[in-house]
């Protein structure tokens, strides 16, 4: 039996907010390092990530979500980032749609920045589970400018390894770019607080109303395992205005409290520690400057 050909290789999963880029990354490998919402511009900067099998390693970047409308420092931040990512140096491009919703600025943004990469691109047709409603006619014209097409379900998890084998069909062959031995998790660009504070960032996008996540993000300050074993975070959720400070505390408190057990429920599984999460809010109206 002739060994196996080992491949090695970047790839970029690129899309409109909400085509289901994290959720794919986070399916793909089989536990989570990029944080999903409903809502756009849950993911704020590249995730890096590694998938290995015995077929060789893919290094998968999850890009944010191309703007739009570009309202803030923020959103053009984010639209930067995602645009840098193709210009690196990659060896395929994942162009992730979601058939579901018509194309608009937002696609035609993103269309825009994958055509401008020059190497192999696949065409990934996201959420196939759902029928109604399509459009996908909308979509079928972009086929002849992508070297291969792909229909999967990131959510339920459809055809992930069909599209795995067409990953390692474009990859050159080489030895693993990064030592997965040496890795406590698959976040390359990850450390602990900033996993954390991603986890409370999604349940504040989770459990706030429409306009209020994008003034907020979290930062979490100590992380101390105490003798008895029990992980404790202290973080805060900042705002941009104290209109929204006082909607993410809630009356009484009631929705600062929601965040924080949804949060600490999560980090417990996440880490497999018990958690105790003191979460507090604070009215920064500069937070936007330093992220």
């Amino acid at each position: 039996m002739e060994p196996v050909v080992q491949k090695a290789g970047v790839v970029a999963i690129i899309g409109r907010p909400n085509s289901g880029k994290s959720t794919l990354l986070n399916n793909l490998l089989g536990q989570k390092v990029s944080i999903t919402s409903p809502k756009p511009q849950t993911t704020r900067f590249a995730i890096q990530a590694v998938y290995e099998d015995d077929r060789g390693q893919i290094i998968f970047v999850d890009t944010p979500g191309v703007v739009g409308k570009v309202k803030d420092q923020l959103a053009r931040r984010i639209n930067l980032e995602a645009e840098s990512q193709v210009n690196k140096e990659l060896d395929l491009v994942i162009y992730l749609v979601d058939h579901t919703r018509e194309r608009d600025l937002e696609e035609n943004k993103t269309f825009g920045i994958v055509r401008k990469f020059q190497g192999p691109k696949l065409l990934v047709i996201n959420k196939i589970d759902v029928v109604r409603p399509t459009h996908i006619v909308q979509y079928k014209f972009m086929e002849e400018e992508f070297d291969d097409v792909v229909e999967i379900s990131a959510l339920e998890r459809k055809h992930l390894g069909k599209l795995l084998q067409v990953i390692f069909e474009f990859l050159p062959e080489g030895k693993p770019l990064v030592q997965s031995k040496d890795l406590v998790q698959p976040g390359l660009n990850i450390d602990s607080k900033t996993f954390l504070s991603e986890i409370i960032r999604e349940k504040a996008f989770l459990f706030l109303r429409r306009e209020v996540p994008y003034s907020v993000t979290a930062v979490v300050d100590d992380v101390i395992v105490r003798d008895n074993g029990l992980l404790y975070v202290k973080a805060r959720i900042l705002t941009s205005a104290d209109r929204y400070k006082s909607m993410i505390i809630g009356k009484g408190g009631v929705m600062v409290k929601e965040i924080s057990m949804a949060a600490r429920k999560e980090l417990e599984t996440a880490t497999n520690k018990k958690v105790y999460l003191e979460l507090t809010v604070e009215t920064d109206p500069h937070w936007m400057d330093t992220v």
